[in-house]
């Protein structure tokens, strides 16, 4: 028999005064008084051990805040993206709402059953992270594969900032090839300046190191000063930052409608493009967005290069004439490269003041053409002023090679 029925039933059958009983059982008359007055209203039910848990708690996550966690705990995860408790966090405090701890989110979640355990993940504390210090600094490509809606397969081709993980561009295509690489490139510089350097894996549209000789990718960089690293081979680790973004990204594609074409998957790698940069804190960015760390700090530049200015591109093939037409503000030129050189498969940077022509095998310099708005004709700067050509060549509309 528990102590609480011994003095109850001291009072109540043995006719003891509350007072008596107290002090026999060394506890205070009011606890006698309460447990007579439980018996009474509940009989002996009344007198088991209740909870000293307090009836309010003002620490307590406000239930407005937990409703709130749990929908964007399901949402994010419905979408595909990140819905760890420091990601809800960081939705709450965007919001407006005062988030909770970590740990209490974290709480929160197990109590819904909406965490599964992971005993076997490796832990965070044998990672090893190396990261650019400044934006532009090294930037990493790599491309990755998603079907369309009728199993047809399509090749995704991006561009990832090292420092800041912001996605500089994202294109998709039947498949990637080494003019593809050169084209996006450029018109990433053109829009975020040269960087640094670049870091890729071994893809014979990154690099021919293997199998010798340079391709147009490797040409490009060398003409723009911009550093080239590329992963051991067998080892994406390297390039892990875009590796891991691959898995980001077909999370979210795989919670969208499938896409019938091309252009639709477009659309929708566009409107995860915007919503990876700017509306996705990123975990390995202090829960910062990569827009907002890629434009916190100074951006890397080229150590050196041998040109300059804001970039177009153009790939094309040197006439039989020894020329390439170019059209530039609406208005048809003509570039001299060289009769010698009539087919060759080049490469044109054009910046504000000059056309460089670039062997795209080779990667010799075939020409350099000043930029005259006011002459349909460029000479090349690269070959001294001579005389007017054979015959063979005079159907040449200037008759300058």
């Amino acid at each position: 028999m528990s102590k609480a029925k011994v003095i109850v039933l001291s009072v109540v059958e043995q006719g003891l005064s509350k007072a008596e009983v107290a002090r026999r059982y060394e506890v205070s008359w009011r606890w006698v008084h309460t447990l007579v007055q439980r018996y009474e209203a509940e009989g002996l039910a009344g007198l088991e051990p209740r909870s000293r848990r307090p009836r309010s708690n003002p620490h307590t996550t406000d239930e407005h805040v937990r409703t709130r966690i749990i929908e964007l705990r399901q949402k994010l995860t419905i979408d595909g993206l990140d819905a760890g408790p420091a990601t809800i966090a960081w939705h709450l405090a965007a919001e407006g709402l005062d988030p909770p701890a970590v740990s209490t989110i974290r709480r929160i979640l197990h109590a819904e059953h909406l965490i599964t355990p992971e005993p076997r993940k490796r832990p965070k504390s044998s990672l090893r992270r190396f990261c650019a210090e400044q934006p532009n600094e090294t930037w990493q490509s790599d491309f990755t594969h998603w079907p369309l809606a009728d199993g047809t397969d399509t090749e995704i081709l991006n561009w990832l900032d090292d420092h800041s993980r912001y996605l500089l561009s994202m294109t998709v295509h039947p498949r990637v090839t080494g003019d593809l690489v050169v084209e996006t490139l450029t018109t990433c510089i053109n829009t975020y300046g040269p960087p640094s350097s670049t870091l890729t894996d071994n893809g014979a549209v990154y690099t021919s190191r293997f199998t010798g000789g340079r391709n147009a990718f490797e040409y490009l960089l060398h003409a723009l000063g911009i550093q080239q690293k590329n992963g051991h081979p067998g080892h994406p680790q390297t390039q892990g930052k875009i590796e891991r973004f691959h898995r980001t990204l077909k999370n979210w594609l795989a919670e969208q409608p499938a896409a019938p074409d091309l252009a639709t998957l477009q659309a929708q790698l566009d409107t995860f493009r915007d919503l990876y940069n700017t509306a996705r804190p990123h975990r390995a960015l202090g829960r910062t967005t990569p827009h907002d760390a890629y434009h916190a700090r100074p951006k890397a530049r080229p150590a050196g290069t041998t040109i300059a200015g804001h970039y177009r591109l153009r790939f094309d093939h040197v006439g039989t004439n020894g020329k390439i037409s170019l059209r530039r503000a609406g208005r048809m030129h003509h570039l001299g490269v060289g009769a010698t050189h009539r087919g060759a498969p080049v490469l044109i940077l054009i910046d504000e003041t000059t056309a460089t022509v670039i062997h795209r095998t080779t990667g010799e310099i075939l020409a350099t053409c000043t930029i005259d708005p006011d002459h349909t004709y460029w000479r090349n700067n690269e070959r001294e002023p001579g005389r007017w050509p054979s015959s063979r060549t005079m159907n040449d509309d200037s008759g300058h090679l």
